[in-house]
């Protein structure tokens, strides 16, 4: 149980939007907002607001957005994440009120540019992105942080999934800056910083009632090869998006993109209006053998228990309609453990999980 899951007080969002001036120019659209937000931006990969989860993840600030009208997007802000309070097992089991806090000593900030249509004579539907991402914090009393300071370019081409034709998302993020080894008051050695990811996925939507799309996927993060070398190389997940590209979430999830190689397919189907289903395949190893497998806490320092974490398989399916506005969902996950897994010094081998959740969303 942690704050993932308990928020017995809170409030997600309390903010005001303003119209402003445009990037674009006179006649398009721009908005401001001020105060306590969620935020998403295109693939959701680097900030996402998380619609699988108990708790979703909101931050305060102010947020621009300009729109353009054949399509562009403009973004930037300058944002806190808040604090899930109160944050310690034994409070979270009394269920103790505690008003939600602003990390005010982590800073958060980003301009990204979403450009509609870039070669419609000869690829229509392909959109780009290009962003830049930053992370400023310093240590406080009550908020010890590893006293990260990063800048993380990227870049983004997309073109959505459509019947009868190829679809496109690839994206690839480098992240540079420092970091201390832990979060500890007394670590003041700087680590240089150097990681990246990468995600490709090519598919095909097949013309038949039920939209058949069948998608080839790989997903990669990069892992610290040398503990002891003053560097840290390894891509963290800080606010975006596991569940799209990975797994499904909760109690379940042994896959996140840091430390990670994973090559997949997936097939999606949609027999009807109010129905979809998805299924989803991966064969996880670490980027690094001597890093971590972040989610499961499990690090072979020396190397020799391997790098292949298992086969991931992710299964869903969705209804809509019953009642207006109600969306049922049921899935279940199971990871197949490889080597590592196994091996791995401290690890629970050879139990294994099989989850399975239903959950339904009432929207009005």
């Amino acid at each position: 149980m942690s704050t993932g899951i308990v928020n017995p007080l809170d409030v997600l969002q309390l903010h005001v939007t303003l119209d402003a001036p445009s990037v674009f120019g006179e006649d398009e659209e721009a908005s401001l907002v001020l105060g306590r937000q969620t935020v998403s931006i295109g693939s959701k990969r680097q900030i996402e607001r998380i619609s699988y989860a108990n708790v979703i993840k909101s931050y305060t600030g102010a947020y621009y957005a300009a729109h353009h009208a054949q399509g562009h997007r403009f973004h930037a802000f300058i944002l806190v994440p808040v604090e899930r309070r109160p944050g310690d097992r034994a409070s979270i089991g009394d269920n103790r009120l505690s008003g939600d806090q602003e990390q005010w000593n982590r800073i958060l900030w980003a301009v990204h540019y979403q450009r509609a249509d870039l070669v419609p004579a000869h690829w229509p539907g392909l959109s780009g992105d290009l962003f830049v991402y930053g992370l400023d914090e310093r240590d406080t009393r009550s908020s010890p942080t590893p006293d990260r300071h990063y800048v993380t370019p990227g870049l983004r081409l997309y073109r959505a999934p459509t019947a009868g034709q190829l679809d496109l998302d690839l994206e690839t993020a480098w992240r540079l800056g420092r970091r201390r080894a832990s979060s500890a008051i007394g670590d003041t050695t700087n680590l240089d910083v150097s990681a990246g990811m990468a995600f490709a996925a090519v598919g095909y939507t097949f013309q038949h009632d039920w939209k058949p799309r069948l998608a080839l996927e790989y997903y990669w993060a990069s892992g610290d090869d040398d503990p002891d070398d003053r560097r840290f190389d390894q891509y963290e997940r800080l606010f975006g998006s596991r569940r799209t590209d990975l797994n499904n979430t909760s109690l379940h999830g042994p896959l996140t993109p840091a430390n990670l190689q994973a090559p997949g397919a997936r097939l999606e189907v949609a027999p009807g209006p109010n129905w979809d289903g998805r299924l989803a395949w991966s064969a996880a190893s670490l980027d690094s053998a001597r890093d971590s497998w972040v989610i499961a806490g499990l690090r072979d320092e020396s190397g020799q228990s391997g790098r292949f974490i298992g086969h991931t398989l992710d299964g869903r399916v969705r209804h809509r309609g019953w009642i207006e506005g109600l969306e049922i969902e049921v899935g279940a996950s199971l990871l197949l453990p490889g080597k590592f897994a196994d091996n791995a010094p401290g690890s629970p081998a050879p139990d294994r999980t099989v989850f399975g959740y239903a959950q339904a969303t009432f929207t009005f």
